[in-house]
């Protein structure tokens, strides 16, 4: 291996050495760079799609990396703190479903936090693993569920000691972090693995003053979805790993579900993602926090909503707060979070992450300006003087603690019915419902359907989430299991 530095991105320079070449193409893609198919190439421009080429010897090869793809796979190890890295093309869900699924096996147990991202059930669900769940908690003013308190973490290794696991969301959706310090060290005690969804926290890792990340606390694996707030395209995403996993045998469990033929505009987009992190990042997300900072100052100067910070930080369900993150509180205005979300897409044009029952969620990065914080202000200011109504009877909290009655794989390939949804109460339901985003599951499989679950779904539904899960594109039927 030739000597590398971070100022280095080799799977990006022997692509682009590859496009400057006069080589003649008798392989995949058929659009041939573009000239197969003009429309493509005049909508993504002569580069992009002279850059979409499959897997050749100069490029090596994702599903066994040998030079230029394990370089660069190097350089992001080395840039995040980690002993190996591997590239995902599949987007973070993949790298989710690798870690868990290189841990446990059928009928094994893994803890988690009931609000996990639904790829972490689904890899419940692949592989048979059973879920041990800890109760994140809401907040009673935001109704948002929070971290896993260390306590609670401990009495459920305490309590199933065989676990293989525990997987923390590092940080959650709206920007929670629990003690992960802690329950590494927790979890070295009961000799399980520590595996971090980091999906929402690459900045961790490239930023001053922000919460800890996976790799810097001992953490043995860590999803990162570069493409959320590191630069990449969409899709793009690295799985981390420690010095207690077995790299080469994680890649075999990548490879059991990732693509063969992986992106070279999602794979050079990582290489270069990380050389800009690793050059730039302090810098940009020191931009990033500013931004966020003032954003927060002023909407809350506004009334009405609340921008919540680093004040809702408990030391202990919410141990740390990610400063990057604009969460705004929306129900003491009278909307829901999806009804903001909605008026500031269609009547201001401002498209935001995502609004929920009583939250919206902006994400800001340095490649924002600072124009267009101020457009999001004052459209804030303008919802709220022109739609503002009484909260009386909004949905208090995003949270529903679950009834689990089987582990998800059963539910889920179980024989089922198919019931209106108003009627399924007191039944174990068969296939997910969530909202999405943030994806993450108001009913698993295997969990009882509660009345306070089929309320919850209603008002999601009246208010205009985007709900997903069931067969039923529409949301009106869904599987229960049989006999259940």
């Amino acid at each position: 291996m030739r000597t590398l530095s971070q100022q280095d991105a080799p799977l990006y320079e022997a692509l682009e050495e590859h496009r400057q070449s006069r080589m003649v193409h008798l392989d995949v893609p058929g659009h041939k760079g573009g000239r197969g198919n003009k429309e493509l190439r005049e909508f993504l421009g002569r580069s992009c799609l002279a850059a979409d080429v499959n897997s050749m010897k100069p490029l090596d090869n994702l599903c066994h990396p040998v030079s230029v793809i394990r370089d660069a796979q190097y350089l992001a190890a080395n840039a995040f703190g980690a002993t190996d890295a591997l590239f995902m093309v599949n987007g973070t869900t993949s790298a989710v479903q690798a870690m868990i699924m290189s841990c446990c096996k059928a009928g094994e147990k893994i803890i988690m936090p009931r609000n996990v991202h639904r790829s972490a059930i689904n890899a419940l669900v692949v592989c048979g693993a059973v879920p041990v769940y800890v109760n994140p908690g809401t907040h009673k003013e935001l109704g948002i569920p929070l971290g896993m308190r260390v306590c609670d973490v401990e009495a459920a290794m305490r309590e199933n000691p065989d676990a293989k696991a525990i997987l923390v969301n590092n940080p959650t959706y709206y920007g929670v972090c629990s003690n992960l310090k802690e329950i590494v060290r927790l979890a070295r005690r009961y000799n399980m693995l520590v595996l971090a969804d980091e999906a929402h926290g690459t900045h961790f890792y490239f930023g001053e003053n922000m919460p800890v990340s996976a790799m810097q606390v001992g953490a043995d694996m860590a999803a990162i979805s570069m493409h959320k707030t590191g630069g990449s395209l969409t899709q793009s995403s690295i799985l981390l790993c420690g010095e207690r996993v077995n790299a080469d045998y994680v890649r075999q469990v990548v490879n059991l579900t990732q693509t063969t033929s992986g992106s070279y505009l999602l794979l050079s987009s990582l290489d270069l993602a990380r050389r800009n992190l690793s050059l730039h990042g302090k810098e940009m997300f020191e931009k990033t926090v500013e931004f966020v900072s003032y954003a927060r100052e002023e909407i809350n100067r506004l009334g009405g909503y609340q921008a919540f910070g680093e004040e809702i930080i408990d030391a202990d369900a919410v141990f740390a707060f990610d400063p990057t993150k604009l969460s705004v509180h929306t129900r003491e205005i009278g909307l829901a979070g999806i009804e903001v979300y909605d008026l500031l897409r269609d009547e201001y044009e401002i498209q935001i992450e995502f609004g929920d029952i009583g939250n919206i969620l902006a994400i800001v990065s340095a490649g924002d300006r600072a124009l267009e914080i101020e457009r999001f202000i004052a459209a804030l200011y303008e919802i709220k003087r022109l739609h503002a109504k009484d909260p009386a009877g909004l949905f208090d909290h995003e949270y529903i603690n679950p009834e689990i009655v089987c582990p998800p794989q059963q539910a889920f390939y179980a024989e089922k019915e198919s019931l209106p949804i108003e009627q399924s109460e007191g039944r174990v339901g068969g296939e997910f419902v969530m909202c999405y985003p943030p994806g993450i599951p108001i009913l698993a499989p295997g969990e009882r359907i509660t009345g306070e679950i089929l309320r919850y779904i209603a008002y999601a539904k009246e208010k205009g989430c985007f709900l997903t899960g069931t067969q039923d594109l529409e949301i009106e039927r869904i599987c229960v299991v049989e006999g259940l």
